[in-house]
């Protein structure tokens, strides 16, 4: 295909800000994107990611701080100025226009001639795989199929930076895991670069080269779907992140290593941000806290649901802690367990859970 982004090397951001009056809605952030990444913002809502994201478009100016493509200072450039390609939530696509006419809109407003036009429309219409759809309207099209035009009419005009802001939210179950499929071909076919905002965790893991985990308007962490999902570096991060399990515990050190109380009993573990001995917070995943006939953890079920290959179950311990589990075998309400885990995968960080 002749459709690919244009050349750049890096996108910076240096300490973007953005204050709406009072509120501090993004606070300093500083990140490097490389050509060719695909970077996912992740964050609950409120969070400050499609803020972020909004800045970048030229949607919104910033506080404080600055927007660099390459040697280029882009912030102070009009949203049409920076060329990127942006993918709304709700598509946003020009309800009387046909599909074909929907994608070319860009080139058209930068007087691309009517030759080239059609030619990277038909190229675009191929990538997204919408040839025998082209003269419909986005109202004979099925969600996932207007998602599809969106994303066209933000690649044809062969951007650096492609911006995508929950593109999958309205889409249902199955047509999500269809269209991350299609949204990482594409990335990887044109070569842009890619911010994609989300709160779905598993949408970053399985999209993103690396991913930016935020909240109240700061960055956590930033890493690899790998490394934030085996080693989150704050407690904060950990919840977000798919461990259910946030326990208030105390760590003591011993010959066998590093130790903490969990529902009466000792556990050992990985201290990730905390070298001594005190108050923590420990964080367990439910797949990873499975039934052992030796766990140190006695619990007594109160929900099992079936979730295909395993049980994912709810327990409390003697001392009223609640316990999310994983369970290869069925279990019933009211039967005793008990439960163990890997030291790796205990992990510890230094205070009491938010």
């Amino acid at each position: 295909m002749a459709i690919a982004a244009r050349d750049f090397r890096e996108l910076r951001l240096d300490a973007m800000s953005r204050n709406f009056g009072a509120l501090n809605a993004l606070k300093g952030i500083n990140l490097t994107v490389q050509r060719g990444e695909f970077i996912a913002l992740l964050g609950p809502s409120g969070c400050g990611k499609s803020t972020a994201l909004n800045c970048l478009a030229g949607l919104l100016t910033l506080s404080a701080g600055s927007i660099w493509l390459d040697k280029t200072r882009i912030d102070e450039l009009k949203p049409e100025q920076r060329g990127f390609g942006m993918v709304f939530q709700n598509y946003a696509l020009f309800p009387h226009m046909s599909v074909r006419r929907n994608i070319g809109f860009g080139l058209q407003m930068q007087r691309r001639s009517k030759a080239e036009v059609a030619r990277k429309v038909d190229e675009a219409l191929s990538i997204v795989r919408l040839g025998t759809q082209a003269e419909k309207l986005p109202g004979q099209l099925s969600g996932g199929q207007q998602q599809r035009v969106a994303i066209a009419r933000a690649i044809v005009i062969e951007p650096p930076l492609v911006l995508m802001d929950e593109p999958l939210s309205n889409l249902d179950a199955k047509l999500r895991l269809e269209m991350r499929a299609e949204i990482r071909r594409i990335h990887e076919l044109i070569g842009s670069a890619t911010i994609y905002v989300t709160h779905d965790q598993e949408e970053a893991l399985s999209l993103a080269d690396r991913i930016v985990v935020m909240r109240e308007g700061e960055v956590r962490q930033v890493g690899t779907p790998a490394e934030l999902y085996a080693k989150p570096a704050h407690a904060d991060v950990a919840e977000f992140m798919g461990y259910r399990n946030l326990f208030r515990s105390r760590v003591s050190k011993g010959g066998d290593g590093i130790s903490v109380t969990l529902g009466g009993a000792s556990l050992r573990g990985t201290p990730i941000d905390m070298t001594g001995e005190g108050e923590a917070t420990v964080a367990i995943r439910p797949d990873e806290l499975h039934a052992a006939s030796d766990g140190p953890i006695a619990a007594t079920v109160e929900s099992a649901q079936y979730h295909g290959r395993d049980f994912y179950c709810l327990g409390r311990t003697a001392d009223g802690t609640q316990i999310y589990f994983c369970a290869k075998q069925p279990v019933q309400k009211g039967e005793s367990v008990r439960l163990a885990a890997d030291p790796q995968r205990v992990l510890i960080y230094a205070g009491a859970p938010a």
